[in-house]
């Protein structure tokens, strides 16, 4: 599905990490780890396509993405380390603003399923930092994208609302999707692989 070869990412003139390859099938989770300034969220910038490697190149179904930005950004969902989420909408407008042709009901469900029932019409700006997490998160609920790209997605979540979470990626995961995502949190989904990625820190690597 997804497939990097030889990636090389330079940041502030330290080599964060070298002829990195990897896959993702369907059906798959993979983890990227590693400490801070390892190089985590630079790489999920790469895959996305939102930063460009030193050297390297990244493939949709076999064809690089630069070839083919609109395919692959179409089968692509990425949430980053921020909410990503305008604070003068309300909960539902945000979701709204993503996904203009689904319906009312289906915005509401999916802000219920991530714990979100009597704020769908609050401005984010009122919202705490884990309910302002979980309007983002429930873009999951409503995305047919094949592709999840997830930074620190249980950041500000409460247990309930990990455990909520993760069974929406394996059931992501199930389904034929695949999820790359980076967070702090164990993981340890129970219906679908997980692969784990390290990334050593550049004076490690050095």
């Amino acid at each position: 599905m997804l497939e990097a070869h030889h990636l090389t990412c330079v940041r502030d003139e330290r080599v964060l990490f070298e002829a990195l390859s990897l896959t993702v099938q369907p059906g798959e989770i993979v983890q990227i780890a590693g400490v801070n300034g390892a190089g985590k969220t630079s790489l999920l910038r790469i895959l996305t396509g939102l930063a460009t490697p030193e050297s390297g190149n990244v493939c949709w179904q076999g064809e690089p993405i630069r070839r083919q930005r609109d395919v692959f950004h179409h089968q692509l969902l990425w949430l980053g380390h921020q909410p990503g989420v305008k604070a003068v909408l309300t909960a539902d407008e945000n979701l709204r603003f993503y996904h203009p042709r689904l319906s009312q009901d289906a915005r509401w469900a999916a802000l219920a399923a991530t714990g979100l029932v009597g704020y769908e019409d609050v401005p984010v700006a009122q919202l705490s930092a884990g309910q302002q997490r979980r309007v983002a998160l429930a873009r999951l609920w409503l995305s047919d994208a094949a592709l999840w790209v997830l930074d620190e997605p249980f950041t500000a979540l409460d247990v309930a609302g990990i455990e909520t979470l993760t069974r929406r990626l394996e059931r992501h995961a199930s389904r034929g999707g695949a999820v790359v995502l980076t967070t702090h949190h164990p993981l340890r989904p129970v219906n679908c692989p997980l692969r784990c990625i390290t990334l050593n820190a550049p004076e490690a690597a050095a």
